[in-house]
């Protein structure tokens, strides 16, 4: 006697503890055989409530917070709510400060890109690329040490300009690592960029179109590699950004994919990372001695004017790390070209020492949001390959 069976889709748990996962991300996956039918992100498993922390923490005690946002992009977190309180104060840093942070801001995210093109290969089998950048990584995170006393929270990027100048022989270290990280840069591209299986993995898989894009609020890499030429920091610069970008003699180049897939995204990060080496050399060679924070010593921290005595600077000291600063009542919304995206911060102040209000725009809540799109009808190792492209890290998405 025939009998007829029918068979249905059956649901796969990806995660939240699996070694491609890029955090503690836990997907429902919809399988029909090997084919995605649907995917459903399941994320919280870190928050920690951060926004509503911050807002009964004086403004400098608030910063660290954001060190812990994106774990890989630790200074450009800084840098965004940095901004955001000295647009409320109304305040402008000295230049040098500036050139400095921007150094670092692109230092950071060539941390970022490394890791992100480096873990993506290696889940999809790719080992060498991974060990090499993390010597790479190493070297860069001892300049964050060098500046910091910190390899990973610096807590350096802080209102009203840094916490101190570049120690001896920094420029020059910095220097002579963009020239060389550029050969380093060569011989991964040597591995993957042409490498046929490379290529069949990640040609033609996660495919955004510019419409999809802009409809899921995509930014930075994710926006660029879908063909949108939109960059924070040449459209909206801030900080000494204005001074570089738009400068001759920079050189700076603006990568921009054509199919919007995984390939694409890969291929727009490494040419980032080319382009923040330029950056960084025009800052190393624009940078000039001068002060690197604003000469008020009520607002940051150590700095001391010849006009006051050693008991007046002892005092703003000492009021600044325990009562921190007013400011007056007004509000504010300031985004930065992060590494991942649009990295915002909304603050709102009411004549108190704390934020009233503080909200946070991250890029990577939108582009997950985009992954059931990339992966549907994608075969099941596919997803790896699709989650390793956008480039996700947890601590800024659950917040």
């Amino acid at each position: 006697m025939d009998r007829e069976i029918t068979l249905g889709n059956y649901l796969l748990n990806f995660g939240p503890q699996h070694p491609a996962a890029h955090g503690v991300l836990r997907l429902v996956v919809e399988l029909n055989g090997e084919t995605i039918r649907r995917v459903d992100p399941n994320i919280g498993f870190l928050h920690r409530g951060t926004e509503k922390l911050i807002e009964y923490k004086t403004y400098l005690q608030a910063l660290p917070y954001f060190d812990r946002l994106d774990y890989v992009s630790m200074m450009a977190q800084e840098q965004v709510y940095s901004l955001a309180v000295e647009k409320l104060m109304n305040i402008t840093v000295p230049i040098r400060a500036q050139y400095i942070r921007v150094l670092f801001a692109e230092l950071t995210r060539i941390l970022n890109h490394l890791l992100a093109v480096t873990t993506h290969a290696i889940d999809i089998g790719a080992l060498t690329p991974f060990l090499w950048a993390f010597e790479e990584r190493d070297k860069m995170l001892t300049f964050y040490e060098r500046v910091s006393g910190a390899r990973m929270h610096a807590a350096y990027i802080r209102p009203g300009g840094i916490a101190q100048d570049l120690p001896n022989n920094l420029i020059q270290d910095i220097y002579t690592f963009c020239n060389q990280f550029v050969k380093v840069l060569d011989d991964i591209e040597s591995l993957l960029t042409d490498n046929r299986i490379w290529k069949q993995r990640t040609v033609n898989v996660g495919i955004v179109s510019a419409q999809s894009a802009f409809s899921y609020g995509f930014s930075g890499v994710m926006l660029r590699a879908s063909g949108i030429p939109y960059d924070i920091r040449k459209y909206y610069p801030y900080d000494a950004y204005d001074l570089l970008i738009n400068d001759y003699d920079t050189n700076f180049v603006m990568p921009i994919g054509l199919y919007g897939d995984c390939y694409d995204r890969y291929c727009v990060r490494v040419e980032e990372m080319r382009s923040s080496i330029k950056l960084m050399i025009a800052c190393l060679n624009k940078l000039q001695p001068g002060i690197i924070k604003i000469d008020n010593g009520k607002i940051s921290q150590g700095f001391r004017s010849s006009m006051k005595t050693q008991m007046e600077s002892l005092i703003e000291h000492f009021k600044l790390n325990t009562e921190g600063y007013i400011i007056a009542k007004g509000y504010t919304y300031i985004s930065i070209e992060a590494p991942k995206g649009e990295l915002g911060v909304f603050l709102e102040s009411n004549n108190k020492n704390c934020a009233y209000r503080c909200r946070i725009r991250v890029p990577g809540f939108f582009h997950l949001a985009a992954l059931d799109t990339m992966c549907r009808d994608h075969k099941s190792s596919d997803a790896v390959a699709i989650i390793g492209s956008v480039d996700i890290v947890f601590g800024e998405i659950d917040r």
